[in-house]
């Protein structure tokens, strides 16, 4: 994706919100919110419109399940990127479903090389009904499968490899997946294929019970901000993205977090 600096995720609940930031240039829609018509709400039309560019997130299509992905989820993945003009769509590497039965929930893959092919084969189904670039998100986890062959950078590194896939790096996942297994951070990150990273994510969480959720309805911590200031340092991305997904706060506070964005990437301020 070209040089957009700093963006949000749009929501229905804080639609008025994106819509009155004087300097935004991106925004990421959940793919499953928007209608099998390909008519867009107005607010999200308005900013396609103006210029804003608008990238479709799957948060269903389950590319780590054993069985081939379903092909009228992937048929609306690529509807909702021409009904957006999108640069480029993206999607988790996680699994949502077995044997019919929805989670409910991203979940994680065991990192072994019969995940690896599954998720390669169903990355495959899906760019080959897809116009733009699709770009893939590592998962944060509360726990890993015992017995795992790879470790997560290079579990990652073989399905972009082998996909020619982009990588959109949460880098809020980033912090929680090293915290809970008693890493560094920096470490996973000094590991990961920065070089093909199309964008980036940020959310807040917190600790409950020892572990770090990913609730993205919780402030960004400052260590999420360093983290991301630490990535710029090596390799800026081209997007930086806020996700909220509930517990809105005040106009001022997300703009605060926005800000902070900025301040840890250099972009400049959208508020």
């Amino acid at each position: 994706m070209a040089e957009r600096g700093v963006g949000i995720g749009w929501r229905p609940e804080i639609a008025g919100f994106v819509a009155g930031l004087p300097g935004l240039r991106f925004v990421e829609v959940i793919a499953e919110s928007l209608p099998h018509s390909g008519e867009l709400p107005d607010s999200l039309a308005a900013l396609r419109a103006a210029g804003v560019a608008v990238v479709p997130h799957g948060v269903k299509l389950s590319l780590g399940g054993a069985e081939p992905v379903d092909p009228h989820r992937v048929e609306h993945l690529a509807q909702a990127a021409r009904a957006t003009g999108a640069p480029l769509v993206s999607e988790h590497i996680a699994y949502v479903r077995a044997g019919g039965v929805e989670a409910g929930h991203l979940l994680p893959l065991p990192r072994c090389r019969e995940a690896v092919d599954a998720v390669v084969a169903n990355v495959r189904r899906t760019t080959a009904e897809l116009d733009v670039p699709l770009a893939l998100e590592p998962i944060a986890a509360l726990f890993d499968w015992p017995d795992d062959e790879l470790t997560e950078a290079q579990f990652l590194t073989e399905i972009l490899e082998r996909t020619g896939a982009g990588l959109l790096l949460d880098i809020a996942n980033v912090y929680a997946n090293a915290r809970n297994r008693g890493e560094d951070p920096l470490d996973l990150l000094d590991r990961l294929p920065l070089e093909r990273v199309a964008y980036v994510h940020v959310a807040g969480g917190r600790v409950r019970d020892g572990r770090y959720h990913d609730t993205h309805t919780d402030p960004v911590p400052v260590e999420v901000l360093d983290l991301l200031a630490a990535l710029c340092e090596r390799q800026r991305p081209p997007a930086v993205l806020l996700e909220r997904d509930g517990a809105y706060p005040p106009a001022a506070a997300l703009r605060a977090e926005l800000d902070a964005l900025a301040g840890a990437t250099g972009y400049p301020a959208i508020t």
